[in-house]
């Protein structure tokens, strides 16, 4: 029978890291005597990241003491403690390969049932001075696993655990935790798995998108793991690396926005984007100074066979001043491959449309998509700009919306002229707000695009999720660089991106396109992540050794060495910036 050898428990505390501070409950120690364990955990322990460990679902960790003797072995260590991996419990018996999601034990007074496998993150590796360990725990199939509590009550060392009942589908911590984390998984594992009730929501989630992935490649081959990160949902690139692309229309669009028509140097159809994508641009300055790199969402139609980008002119831009100024009709401009996961999604449920300014663009190419497949979905068409004279693509989108039969469009001028017409040119003198979202009545069943400033796309995400649409159905897309994550980390003042203090690197050239900076690689750094961090780009991470997929991008050019190899490679296209260095010049979506 199996038996509870240790309880361990610790508060969090914040740890010196890499020159910051983590702030981890990683650190547990072993207590004596019975300890109460309550719906959250046990009295005398917590959690410092609650996004990624703690919660009804993750209450009690578990390790196995064969485990310990395994890594004992493979890392010849002596001095591995109970809770140095930082579990609550460990435990003799209970193996990753026969213990089931959804199986409950009773341990003294309390019962429990198994969620999940452990989530794979660094801090592991912090607490045991080995990085490498949140990949090794996936690679050997030893990741341990959470309990949540169905009864309170005291627990103690020595205590027998009793098996209760068994979960459906049988299925293991070390099956579950291989088909997330390994290449290799059946659709048949993945809908076992979401048959089991038991599995945290975090994880059911994962195991749909997976699902939807696999139904996805209709008979095709997918690469990556969707259910770790989005990007891997993304179709691979229609060419690799920039290409020349012809400029044959400049067309004003507002007061400050212009679009750029784009075709093929040779003459060819260039492959049809999905409505919403991007494309990034090398922006040739005057006098031969280094290209800027830029990306842009594609706002014409789809399937013509060319191009259509626009581009906001900002003060102080110089990519956007660079065009206006200089580019003409004939004029080459080397382009990588539409790129992006921002896309209309199939079905007949409503779509919601929302924009701000220039963030009109990927939302207008979805609408476009919609009225050349004379869809019947209902189509609110939502947008906000100061007047007129800033209202970019206003007689198009109303052209598009009339062929639409079931859509509708408001639009709100947040400072209308005398030469706006009430009624005709704009329906409301207001901003585009989460306030005037909450009141308009959309279907609480559509899917939500939205495109413009931060502020406004946060505001009105929650305003939307408050008012009843499921949050996976709100989608965003941003400019710039996404919001960071960092787990763990305590806050620091916000700093711009900027080059990299020291003497600079003699490496190739690694271009931020995202952040607009170039920054020559240098191998005092360990990966192209710890690059990133130095220059203060956000970046995106939580195991950074090449398993969790958090930091997944896309790389637009170049070629990248890894080391170590990722646990399951990411999607075609991408890379993990954890675990790679530049092989050459690279260009990331970052």
């Amino acid at each position: 029978m199996a038996t509870l050898s240790a309880v361990n428990v610790g508060m969090p505390q914040d740890v010196p890291w890499h020159g910051r501070t983590v702030h981890t409950g990683v650190y547990k120690q072993t207590v004596t005597g019975p300890r109460m364990v309550r719906r959250l955990n046990i009295d005398g322990d917590g959690q410092g990241d609650l996004g990624g460990h703690g919660g009804e679902q993750r209450a009690v960790l578990v390790y196995q003491l064969d485990s310990y003797r395994h890594w004992e072995k493979e890392l010849g260590r002596d001095d591995l403690a109970p809770g140095v991996f930082g579990e609550n419990f460990t435990v003799a018996g209970l193996p990753d390969d026969e213990v089931c999601i959804g199986d409950r034990y009773r341990i003294g007074e309390a019962l429990f049932e198994v969620t999940q496998p452990r989530v794979t993150c660094y801090r592991v590796g912090l607490r045991m001075g080995e990085p490498r360990m949140a990949a090794l725990l996936v690679a050997h199939h030893r990741p341990g696993f959470y309990l949540r509590v169905i009864e309170e009550g005291e627990v103690e060392a020595a205590q027998d655990i009793v098996k209760e009942s068994t979960g459906p589908e049988a299925m293991t911590v070390e099956e579950i935790d291989r088909v997330l984390y390994l290449p290799g998984h059946t659709r048949e594992q993945v809908e076992r798995a979401l048959r089991i009730p038991a599995l945290s929501p975090g994880w059911q989630g994962s195991m749909k998108t997976l699902l939807e992935q696999d139904e996805n490649q209709e008979g095709g081959s997918s690469t990556g793991s969707a259910g770790l990160n989005a990007a891997a949902t993304a179709a691979p690139p229609a060419w690799p690396g920039f290409r020349p692309l012809t400029v044959t229309r400049i067309h004003p669009e507002s007061r400050s926005v212009f679009s750029l028509g784009l075709a093929a140097a040779d003459g060819s159809p260039l492959p049809e984007a999905l409505p919403g994508q991007f494309i990034t641009v090398k922006v040739q300055p005057e006098g031969g100074a280094a290209p800027l790199i830029r990306s842009y969402s594609l706002s014409g139609a789809p399937g013509t066979g060319a191009y259509r980008i626009s581009v906001k002119v900002e003060p102080h831009g110089a990519a956007s001043n660079e065009l206006r100024a200089h580019i003409r009709v004939g004029d080459h401009l080397e382009a990588a491959a539409p790129r992006g996961t921002f896309c209309l999604t199939r079905g007949d449920n409503p779509v919601v449309l929302l924009s701000a300014g220039v963030g009109a663009t990927p939302v207008l190419a979805m609408l476009h998509s919609l009225a050349r497949d004379q869809s019947s979905r209902q189509v609110w068409w939502l947008h906000g700009a100061r007047d007129g004279t800033e209202h970019p693509f206003a007689q198009e989108s109303r052209d598009l919306i009339a062929a639409l039969p079931n859509a509708r469009a408001t639009v709100y001028y947040s400072r209308p002229t005398d030469a706006d017409r009430l009624g005709v040119d704009y329906t409301a003198a207001s901003r585009l707000s989460a306030d005037v979202v909450r009141r308009i009545g959309l279907p609480t069943d559509a899917d939500a695009y939205l495109c413009g400033p931060a502020a406004f796309m946060d505001s009105v995400t929650a305003s939307l999720v408050d008012y009843g649409l499921d949050a996976s159905r709100v989608h965003t897309e941003i400019f710039g660089s996404g919001a960071a994550i960092t787990p763990g980390i305590k806050a620091a003042a916000a700093t711009a991106p900027h080059q990299p203090a020291g003497p600079a690197g003699s490496g190739p050239q690694v271009s931020f396109a995202r952040t607009g900076l170039n920054v020559p690689w240098n191998d005092a750094q360990e990966s192209l992540l710890e690059l990133a961090e130095a220059c203060d780009v956000p970046v995106r991470w939580s195991c950074r050794t090449g398993v969790c997929h958090t930091c997944e991008l896309a790389l637009m050019s170049g070629a990248v060495d890894y080391s170590p190899d990722p646990v399951e490679p990411p999607g075609e296209g991408n890379i993990l910036i954890c675990c790679s260095k530049p092989a050459g010049e690279v260009v990331l979506d970052l």
